[in-house]
């Protein structure tokens, strides 16, 4: 049986959507958010029934019933570190998102609303490499104080489909290469690629690293602390 895949991908102005039909891409649209479309929303989880309801729209407008689809795929939040793969949504999934038990971030919605849609409909719905995916070894971890350890969340999601489609196009295994993969957009990440592992990598969520169109980046710890002390800021 062939199968109908609705893929849903969030970020923090823009839905982007695809259908696949097998391993064949037979739709896809980028929609974007104005910042009036968005003002009236508070918190990032109370955009799920807007971003779900544009989710339908699309599907409608492209002669896609809901009823053909035979698994929902999503871009995958701020949850505890875990390994990279692909991994069911469940209740207690859809409940830390939706809780930002461990960040808020417009990545959390797509999870929301793939479980939302799927239930109904009986089929499964999974994220695939979220941006707590955490393979760094210990020595990455090492930061200059010992009271602060390196954390890792990063573009895990593009990181990986990119590093597997150099491998593809050389020919070789993703887990037979050595690879530094650059995501750059909004936020950037660079990651050190180890037999299939992303060993090293900065934290790009809160600016770790290069400077960005959303990220302040890495800055001199001295100039930054008379920054702040000399601004008068505090900690909000």
């Amino acid at each position: 049986m062939d199968q109908i895949i609705l893929v849903i991908n969030l970020g923090a102005t823009s839905t982007k959507l695809a259908v696949f039909e097998n391993e064949t891409q037979t739709h896809g649209a980028k929609l974007h958010h104005s910042s009036s479309a968005l003002a009236g929303f508070s918190d990032i989880v109370e955009q799920k029934e807007f971003r779900e309801e544009v989710t339908v729209k699309w599907l409608t407008s492209e002669g896609i019933a809901l009823e053909s689809l035979t698994a929902i795929v999503a871009r995958g939040g701020l949850l505890a570190p875990i390994p990279s793969g692909t991994y069911s949504i469940n209740d207690t999934m859809v409940e830390q998102l939706a809780q930002g038990r461990y960040g808020k971030h417009a990545s959390n919605l797509a999870a929301l609303i793939a479980y939302d849609l799927s239930q109904p409909l009986g089929i499964p719905s999974f994220i695939v490499d979220p941006v707590v995916v955490d393979e760094m070894e210990p020595v990455a971890r090492i930061s200059g104080n010992p009271k602060i350890e390196r954390i890792c969340i990063f573009h895990a999601l593009n990181q990986k489909a990119n590093a597997k489609k150099v491998a593809h196009f050389l020919g070789r295994r993703y887990e037979d290469l050595n690879l530094i993969v650059a995501h750059l957009g909004g936020g950037i990440s660079v990651g050190a690629h180890k037999k299939g592992r992303i060993v090293d990598v900065n934290q790009a969520l809160s600016g770790e690293g290069p400077f960005s169109p959303e990220r302040v980046g890495s800055l001199p710890t001295d100039a930054l602390v008379h920054y702040v002390f000399d601004g008068g800021y505090g900690k909000t």
